[in-house]
């Protein structure tokens, strides 16, 4: 597949929640995320059952691989194999990276949660390729690890620093201050509701990935003076 394998290039992730398109439906908004640019999806969407999220990630295969985007599943490994997705994203209880590498296979992507520098490295150390790193602010959502009063860009920071593989804020994170996010060390940002909810899923996307954009180019001129 024609995809960016690698998640040292992902700068904005959307990761998908029927609970907060307003009725909209899922395919719809990936596509118009996808226009306007979005390196990666990862297929959510833990309130459906089973074989509607299987039908929904075998469309979302269809647009990511005509896109050439990587698609992740969250948590299922099951799921990712069945749907021929590009890897799994794993949180702290779910099943070891090394038995989803088992059964995905060598080149599969395997992401983790991570709020700290300990789970970072223990995650880094059993294989995963990229950190999904927070909450770093305020979120209501049971998929985010960490403190729920958020855990800061700065040890978003202090997570990437202390690891070889790349690290994506998560939680709470829009247009706003995701600049934030990467200008403290993250690689890009992953967001749920930011695109989703939003009136305009393509264009909050274009903002969110301007947002990045303008992070990175401010931690640049930092390194360099």
């Amino acid at each position: 597949m024609n995809t960016s394998s690698d998640p040292s290039s992902w700068r904005t992730y959307l990761v998908t929640g029927a609970e907060y398109s307003a009725g909209r439906e899922t395919p719809r908004i990936v596509a118009d995320a996808l226009t306007a640019g979005v390196d990666v999806v990862q297929l959510r969407e833990k309130a459906t059952d089973a074989r509607r999220r299987y039908h929904l990630g075998l469309r979302l295969r269809e647009l990511t691989a005509e896109a050439g985007v990587p698609l992740i599943v969250n948590d299922r490994v099951d799921l990712a194999a069945a749907v021929d997705a590009d890897g799994v994203h794993l949180g702290q209880s779910d099943l070891p990276i090394g038995v989803a590498r088992d059964r995905l296979g060598s080149d599969a992507i395997v992401g983790a949660s991570a709020s700290s520098v300990a789970e970072a490295t223990e995650a880094v150390d059993a294989g995963a390729d990229y950190l999904g790193v927070g909450a770093v602010y305020g979120t209501d959502s049971k998929d985010v690890s960490g403190d729920r009063d958020g855990i800061g860009p700065e040890r978003v920071g202090t997570v990437a620093d202390a690891v070889d593989v790349p690290a994506v804020g998560i939680g709470g994170i829009d247009a706003g201050n995701a600049a934030a996010v990467v200008e403290a060390g993250a690689s890009g940002v992953a967001v749920v509701s930011a695109i989703t909810a939003a009136e305009d899923p393509r264009a909050a996307a274009e903002t969110l990935r301007e947002a990045v954009t303008s992070g990175l180019e401010r931690r640049a001129e930092e390194g360099e003076s």
